[in-house]
């Protein structure tokens, strides 16, 4: 995974619309965060979207394709996250309705997680 700062800051004029995005770095890529949750991940210069099966379904539709990265046994593994359409990359009004949409996915998943247990001492 590689990320450069230029491509980070792209990314924040490209989904404006969104409001405020926190952008951090993980695994040598990046991590894209509005509202507290992780959207999408930013690597080698594309925008991946979190997305459930739906969602999924409908990135496929236009074209995206799915983040995968393959294993030391040479098996293909995908973490849920796919590509930003070719559409969307000329035009950040879309580009923001899929990022939207891919948020809706995270705050989601984020909610149906169960709180941790608190450890008394």
């Amino acid at each position: 995974m590689t990320y450069e700062a230029d491509f980070g800051e792209w990314v924040r004029e490209h989904l404006a619309g969104l409001g405020r995005l926190e952008i951090k770095r993980m695994f040598g890529g990046a991590g894209v965060y509005a509202s507290g949750v992780m959207f999408a991940v930013l690597d080698d210069g594309v925008v991946w979207l979190k997305a459930d099966e739906a969602l999924a379904a409908a990135l496929e539709a236009e074209g995206a394709r799915p983040f995968t990265y393959p294993t030391r046994t040479g098996a293909s593994v995908s973490l849920g996250f796919w590509g930003l359409p070719e559409a969307a990359v000329d035009d950040p009004d879309l580009a923001v309705d899929w990022a939207r949409r891919s948020l809706d996915v995270a705050l989601r998943k984020a909610a149906e997680k169960k709180p941790r247990k608190s450890r008394s001492r």
